[in-house]
């Protein structure tokens, strides 16, 4: 327990570095990543490590260096006496106490002081492993293309399953944001009580309203006047140039189209990508008429910017593969306009459904009916009333959530929606079985305040009077060391990937982990729980194993709710 720095939450990555540099010595003897010495190779310092994760590697280490990576560092892989002594006696801010070490075939491995690192996690409760690493400042605004008017306000019903899916993750990425420290914002407002509204409140949204008679003419106007005086205006003795026709066709009625147009206001949109050195951007965008929603759209953007507290926002339009192009009109238009805001795209890719085609209403009422049917079979006549109400409502935004955000953002997802088929409760992949386990810790909790009531169990101690080296199953060490203390450094990327200049408009996040997270950790916490009798016989020689793992569970039953919360799932207490 020397070895930790009370102070600093242990973090992988700077363990992983700390090793490395260790392993490395001094910078002035082993030459920078990727520069040659000889024939010999040095690797990337970040790579000279990785982290195990998967139960049966746990048995034996914690972190290996593979012995490939040892021979680009030493003669025949041979680790000096001293550099051995260095990584054994590891010490630092964040880095988890090393208990021991040694070189074998597979590489140099190192074990982990686990009743140190169980202690220095669980023993104050866990709150700093469920927050991100650190605090980040920046306005970000989240435009959502698919709910702005074309020219009417978009319904449940003209909603398809792939703008549903930008939606879905417009709010994942805020509420990701916004734990980090970013002031966010979306876009478009919608009118209060409308069809979509109701619709993305029945999937726990909470987007921007205002009332139905709200307009927004007077923004529109300046934005409709900053264009016809921008010097990306195309002018009548320009006309000649190919056009991308703005949000219109093209082919053989693109003239007819000039016609019916004659006089109306057209911009060089790719003048203002190559003037101003903005990469990424369709070289095909050329010249785009400017309609009226495309004014209404860039003045709603820059609504949800004037709020903003600093000179410079990130505006992050979330949209569907098919809208790209759509939405690089968009944002040069807004360029165009004056606006010097940075501007990134966070595309997705198609939503198939196999022999069917679904609006979005029509998915969320097959779901909702398959989950009710669900809990009709298991819970039998009890599935009445509000109660159940609010459950297979908040159940059906679950599954929703993890069918549509648990892939790869530019990836197509596939959905199985054949209305024979049903939504498993128990099945180790999705909402359910995650929203399932999550259950599960409330129910344990309840029974053992029961327990307590009834003079069964004492009440959980302090953690300082705990031994914690009574967590010696092989399943508790995974939990913690697989998901509690990596939870906090996962929270910390998107924000991380929006801080990334350069790669041009696009931006890719990996949108798909904290869905892929739960998962996992549902799965790894199922197979513990049932294998594992938490509550024992209420003996007081088994009560500090039991308050030992009672601190464990309880800090997961936090960490589930605080990686639910960026779904905007509630958990539900009981299933």
């Amino acid at each position: 327990m020397e070895n930790i720095e009370e102070s600093s939450p242990l973090r992988i990555t700077p363990t992983v570095r700390a090793l490395s540099s260790a392993l490395r010595g001094k910078r002035e003897n082993v030459p920078d990543s990727s520069q040659g010495s000889g024939d010999r190779i040095f690797p990337d310092p970040e790579k000279l490590w990785f982290k195990e994760s998967s139960a049966k590697n746990l048995r034996n280490r914690d972190f290996l260096s593979p012995t490939t990576m040892l021979h680009t560092l030493y003669a025949d892989g041979q680790v000096p006496p001293a550099v051995m002594s260095r990584v054994l006696s590891l010490r630092g801010s964040g880095v988890l106490p090393v208990a021991g070490g040694e070189v074998m075939g597979e590489g140099l491995r190192v074990r982990v002081d686990r009743a140190a690192a169980f202690r220095a996690v669980l023993a104050g409760g866990a709150a700093e492993y469920l927050t991100p690493s650190g605090q980040r400042q920046g306005c970000v605004v989240l435009n959502c293309p698919a709910l702005h008017p074309k020219p009417n306000t978009p319904t449940p019903d003209t909603l398809t399953l792939g703008q549903l899916r930008t939606v879905l993750l417009a709010d994942h990425m805020g509420a990701l944001l916004r734990r980090q420290g970013f002031t966010v914002s979306y876009c478009p407002t919608l009118p209060q009580d409308s069809d979509i509204i109701t619709f993305l409140q029945t999937l726990g949204l909470d987007w921007p309203t205002a009332p139905a008679n709200w307009t927004n003419e007077e923004r529109e106007e300046k934005i409709q006047e900053a264009l016809e005086n921008s010097p990306y205006r195309e002018r009548e003795t320009e006309r000649g140039r190919r056009t991308s026709g703005g949000g219109g066709g093209g082919g053989g009625g693109r003239k007819a189209e000039e016609g019916e147009n004659e006089g109306a206001l057209r911009v060089n949109l790719k003048r203002v990508f190559q003037e101003e050195g903005l990469l990424g951007y369709d070289p095909s965008l050329g010249t785009c008429t400017v309609h009226r929603d495309s004014v209404s759209h860039l003045a709603q953007l820059d609504v949800a910017t004037a709020d903003c507290t600093v000179a410079m926002a990130t505006a992050l339009h979330v949209t569907s593969c098919q809208d790209e192009f759509r939405q690089q009109q968009i944002a040069m238009l807004w360029r165009a306009s004056g606006a010097t805001h940075t501007q990134r795209h966070l595309v997705c890719g198609p939503v198939k459904t196999p022999g069917s085609h679904l609006t979005a209403a029509q998915y969320l009422q097959l779901r909702r009916g398959q989950m009710k049917e669900a809990s009709e079979m298991k819970y039998g006549d009890q599935v009445e009333g509000q109660t159940w109400d609010d459950i297979i409502r908040v159940m059906t935004s679950a599954t929703v959530r993890f069918e549509l955000l648990s892939t790869v953002h530019t990836s197509p997802v596939t959905l199985d929606v054949q209305r024979e088929g049903s939504v498993s409760t128990k099945g180790p992949r999705g909402g359910v079985f995650v929203m399932y386990n999550c259950a599960r810790l409330h129910t344990l909790f309840d029974s053992y305040e029961r327990g307590v009531g009834k003079g069964l169990y004492p009440e959980i101690p302090d953690g300082s009077e705990l031994d914690f080296s009574a967590l010696k199953e092989e399943g508790e060490w995974l939990l913690l060391f697989n998901y509690l203390i990596p939870f906090s450094e996962l929270l910390d990327q998107s924000g991380q990937a929006l801080d990334c200049e350069g790669g041009g408009a696009r931006v890719n996040i990996k949108t798909e982990q904290i869905c892929k997270f739960l998962v996992s950790l549902s799965k790894d916490f199922s197979s513990y729980y049932n294998r594992v009798h938490v509550l024992g016989e209420p003996l007081p020689h088994l009560f500090n194993q039991m308050f030992c793992r009672l601190y464990l569970l309880r800090a997961l039953r936090e960490l589930y709710h605080s990686a639910l919360d960026t779904l905007n799932l509630p958990p539900i207490r009981q299933l």
